[in-house]
């Protein structure tokens, strides 16, 4: 065994070359995501066992939904640690409950910087071009494209939208335009990793969310038969919607415009998949899905109604059900909460700024930390747990608790010890909000 120094946490080797001989497997026999999928995030790398039993409660009440862990390469670089364990404690989890189906550790947001790292250990890669779109493609690409797809400009008809398109060959060169660039990236992304890991080795997403205006259904259009040209096997596919996806808190925007745009775009996929020969699993991706509430049904109907299936990432829900489970959990977990907390308020800037764009605090909402360490247990969770219901929850207090994980991670083993210490308490929240706040309402209901 050897050690990720970081955290002391065993790198599972075996677990490893176990995965290096499935990959040469799946040259002959490519790997197919499956309709429903979960991305569980994991910051600390401590909690799979209980995410995972979560799944196996799904499973037992007859829903199969196959759990992706997923971690960034901003989020390794914050927590110190390696893909390598995360990757160690997915495979140990599976191993341990006895979990019978897939499993994948996604490479989530990387791009050709980045995916080094994430070579040898992942088998599903989250390829993040946002920053490409409005990059201007090749000279004369955008003409050749409309060329080979005329059907993509004029009157424009997909079953399953009632609204008919109509689009001056302006608008679809203006939208080729838009996004030549960023599918040119993710076919250059995509490429290299099949270079390396070798073609069906992996579960290939295209991200185009973090971006400032929502893809309309005929830019989707174009958008998947670029990504048809660049001969890329797309199997999700993660679009801006309408409306703020903030971390750890519910969406925000008109959920009846949401549920006809995810419905539009769900056909707008059926579409392509026939018209440009695009995998036939292809499905859509929910970015900062976790704690969406008032959308879930909205989601869960239009699955039912398309028999589609959706990849929904809640990565951080898991780090902030640690620190409820420590504040539950006693004394000792308590103070390592109230502590985090007043970490987080003192650095509040600098935790926030690199999700600006996905947050919304008032500073003026955020209680004081000495009056957060006057807090009893009970106190400390009803404000941070997402029960809307319930008069003590603080979404400003959420938020800034979601990015600050940074400020457990400076703590290091000592915080580390403490999830160790008070496991019982923590892996009960982390199963129960997973369970019954998200795969529930998404895959169980109605």
């Amino acid at each position: 065994m050897k050690k990720d120094l970081t955290f002391g946490m065993p790198v599972d080797i075996v677990a490893i070359g176990t995965l290096e001989e499935r990959y040469v497997s799946e040259k002959t026999n490519p790997v197919v995501l499956e309709k429903y999928t979960i991305g569980v995030g994991d910051r600390f790398a401590h909690q799979a066992k209980a995410q995972l039993a979560a799944c196996m409660r799904a499973e037992a009440r007859g829903a199969t939904v196959i759990p992706v862990w997923n971690k960034s390469n901003r989020e390794h670089k914050i927590v110190g640690s390696i893909p390598a364990s995360t990757r160690a404690a997915a495979d140990a989890a599976v191993r341990e409950l006895g979990w019978k189906h897939a499993h994948y550790v996604d490479a989530d947001h990387i791009n050709l910087d980045t995916v080094g790292a994430f070579l040898d250990v992942c088998d599903f890669f989250t390829l993040d071009v946002a920053d490409a779109i409005g990059r201007p493609p090749a000279p004369g690409a955008a003409e050749s494209f409309l060329a080979r797809h005329p059907e993509l400009a004029g009157r424009i008809e997909i079953p399953g939208i009632s609204e008919t398109f109509d689009i001056s060959r302006e608008a679809a060169l203006k939208a080729a335009t838009k996004y030549l660039g960023a599918v040119a990236e993710a076919g250059r992304i995509y490429r290299h990793i099949a270079g390396k890991k070798g073609a069906g080795a992996f579960v290939t997403e295209v991200s185009m969310d973090e971006t400032d205006s929502p893809q309309t259904p005929p830019e989707l259009l174009i958008i998947l038969a670029a990504i048809a040209d660049e001969k890329i096997p797309i199997q999700t596919i993660a679009p801006k919607f309408t409306g703020r996806f903030n971390k750890g808190v519910d969406y925000v925007g008109d959920v009846e415009q949401f549920e006809r745009e995810f419905a539009s775009d769900i056909a707008v996929i059926a579409h392509s998949v026939a018209a440009y020969s695009l995998p036939a699993n292809l499905k859509l991706s929910v970015h900062s899905g976790s704690d969406k509430f008032s959308i879930y049904a909205p989601i869960a109907r239009s699955l039912r109604k398309f028999n589609a299936g959706v990849h929904v990432k809640t990565a951080g829900t898991t780090w902030l059900e640690e620190l409820i489970g420590l504040a539950e959990a006693g004394p000792e977990g308590l103070a390592t909460a109230k502590e985090i907390y007043r970490g987080a308020f003192e650095h509040l800037e600098e935790l926030c700024a690199p999700y600006a764009t996905v947050i919304d605090i008032d500073p003026a909402r955020l209680p004081a930390p000495d009056a957060v360490d006057k807090w009893t247990g009970e106190q400390y969770a009803g404000a941070l747990r997402h029960d809307q219901k319930n008069p003590l929850f603080n979404p400003h207090l959420r938020q800034l608790l979601h990015v600050g994980f940074k400020i457990a991670a400076k703590m290091g083993a000592r915080y580390l010890d403490m999830l160790v210490a008070c496991e019982a308490s923590i892996s009960r929240n982390v199963t129960e909000n997973l369970y019954s706040r998200h795969i529930e309402p998404l895959f169980l209901k109605g």
